[in-house]
Parts: structure tokens; sequence; C-alpha cells
């Protein structure tokens, strides 16, 4: 089942239309909508019919997230993030697009690693350890969520091997659950509305992500092909499934852009605060989940006629990897290492903020 979502795209600021598709239905027909919808936009929405998440479990990470978040800088400061690309970022210490941003991001984060025997890689903090299996029951059902998408993505590429994509997300890798917390601005501030932003202009750097919302708490842009920004609804218009709990938005990252030589749309997109709200908004939060291929996986050419006929326009760039033209098929884990590159630098006060005063 696909939902028409209404709204267009950017038509003077309205919302961009990107497609519901329900992926409990498993076939050639939802592979090539969902195909569409990656060729296109690079998002899309997927129903949360049949997918194994029940708005339940999703609440209890929201609720999780929100005690963290609340816990005093100086105890989150002893889970900072490290080369494992693991823990807490501080207020204002991640710039996603540090060429058009004067500050860090208005956000803080809290990355955990893919789970092992129901167990974290790393020690967490108390309020999450509490609650470790919630955690591992909530990373498994994206990993599924994840197979069943890159299983009909195959199909709709038609993509010789069955099970192509799937069955090279293997452990250890990159796969990474995001907590993020978006804090509303204090009056006192410097925050300069036309200017701050709460998460810069930015691609993803795997191959697919999923983001779990909150109703009433926008925010999410993309950019699209006529290089202007829409909006992008938490519940889109005409979604009848719920009114409390949002679809899971999908969108497409650079490796599998990559890995397609491009056919696969990995479309930049950022996070502003509420246009219509006085000075900062409220707080937004959100849960994203970030899917890797194993990390020895090498990003051989896709077997698929579709991706083998597909051209790219001169001058165009595969995600922000480049095309998949080096004399050796890079491995995952080296694509990742080298998009978290061009993000981080691992300085003592990486994680402790810094920029505009909040």
């Amino acid at each position: 089942m696909t939902q028409s979502v209404m709204g267009s795209i950017n038509n003077g600021g309205g919302a961009i239309q990107l497609p519901v598709i329900d992926v409990s239905n498993f076939g050639a027909e939802v592979g090539k909508q969902m195909l569409d919808a990656a060729t296109n936009f690079g998002f899309l929405y997927i129903s949360t019919t049949g997918t194994g998440f029940t708005e339940e479990l999703v609440n209890r990470h929201f609720q999780l997230s929100q005690k963290l978040f609340a816990l005093p800088d100086a105890e989150k400061e002893a889970y900072r993030i490290d080369h494992s690309n693991q823990g807490w970022v501080g207020m204002q210490a991640e710039i996603l697009d540090p060429k058009s941003q004067r500050t860090g991001d208005f956000k803080q984060g809290f990355n955990m690693g893919e789970f092992r025997d129901g167990k974290p890689q790393k020690p967490l903090p108390s309020v999450l350890e509490e609650r470790l299996e919630d955690l591992a029951k909530f990373e498994a059902k994206c990993q599924q969520l994840c197979g069943r998408i890159l299983d009909l993505l195959a199909l709709g590429l038609e993509v010789e091997e069955p099970g192509f994509f799937s069955s090279r997300h293997t452990q250890p890798s990159g796969c990474t659950v995001r907590l993020l917390h978006y804090p509303a601005i204090p009056d006192e501030s410097d925050y300069q509305p036309e200017v701050d932003i709460r998460a810069g202009a930015h691609s993803d750097y795997g191959s697919i992500t999923l983001l779990f919302q909150r109703p009433c708490q926008p925010g999410l842009e993309i950019r699209t092909s006529d290089n202007t920004w829409a909006p992008v609804p938490v519940i889109p218009d005409g979604y009848t499934v719920s009114t409390t709990f949002p679809p899971i938005l999908v969108n497409i990252g650079d490796l599998l852009s990559y890995w397609t030589n491009g056919m696969l749309k990995s479309t930049v997109h950022r996070v502003v605060f509420p246009r219509d709200a006085k000075r900062g908004g409220e707080d937004r939060y959100s849960i994203v989940y970030f899917c890797h291929p194993g990390d020895d996986t090498q990003l051989v050419p896709v077997p698929s006629r579709l991706v083998a006929e597909h051209t790219l326009d001169e001058g165009a760039q595969v995600g922000h990897g480049g095309g998949a033209t080096s004399e050796r098929a890079i491995t995952a884990q080296e694509h990742l290492l080298n998009r978290l590159q061009a993000t981080y630098e691992f300085r003592g006060s990486s994680a402790s903020g810094g920029g505009v005063k909040v």
C-alpha cells in the first residue's frame, strides 16, 4: 500500500510531497515504488504498520532520551564521544555545515554502536544501562526493518543476486542508534534566527537512515532539485494510520548512493528552528538509526542492469564520496571513516561545545 502525501515541492515554502510505503507487503511493485522515491527524492515515509515497532516501544525510547539529556553535563562528560563514534556529543560540538555556519549545531546527541549478544560495546550512563533489554530490542527491530527495506530496493533495482544489500550488512559495522536533543534557545542568548541552525546541511554517511520523530516537533528540511529548501512534515497530510505515532522517515545515505553509482539519491538535509515560533521554539527530540554494511564489505559494482545503464550528469557527485571509479573497491569502514573525518575533530574540547552563548 502506498499513500499519497498532500503538498508540493517547496511551492511557496510548502511541504514536499513524499510517498508513504507499507513494507508489510513484500514484492516487486513495492520495490519499484521504493526505488522511485529513492531516485527522485532520496527520502520516503514507512508506515509503522507491519514494521514491528509499537508506539509504546518508541515512546519508551523518547522517555529514556529525555532522562539522559536532563543529566548534568559533568555526568555525561564521562561518556564523551571518541574515535569509535560512540558516546555523548555536547551542545554545538558538531558542525555539519562549516562553510555556512557561524557556530556549531544547536543540539546534543548520544551515539550507541551496535549491540552484540544484547550488550552494548561501551559502557552507558545508568539511565540507559537500566533499560538494556529495551535498547537491544529497539536496535534489533531497526536492523530487521533496514534489511527489509534494502531487499525491497534490490527488487526495485532488479539486482541479480538475491539479498545483495542485506546479506552484506553484517557485524562488526558502523550501525549506530543516535539519540538527539535540540533544546529551545533561551531569551538571553545571542541567537540569530536567520543564521543559526539546529543541524547544518549534510547528507548521511551510511546505506539508509531511519528517523523517529515526535508529533508537533517539526524542523527537518530537504534540499530540492531546484536548490531550495522544503520542509518535511512529521506526520504528512493524508496519513490515516495514527495522529500520535508518526510514520518512520527513511533516507538514502552516501554509501548506498556510491554503491549504485549515484542512481539512488543521497539528499542533503538540515534541521531548522520552527519558522513560526518565538525565538528558539520548543525542544525537539528525535531518534536516528544509521544503517551500515559490515566493516570489511567491499563496495563492488551492484549486479544490476539498471545500475550498469545509469550514467551521471557531467560534473555530478555521488553523495559526498565520489563515483565508484577507483582501482580498488573501498570498504564500508573506509567509506565511513572518510566521512567522519570530514565532520569531527576528536580533540579534548570537542564534546564540550562553544560558540554562541546559550
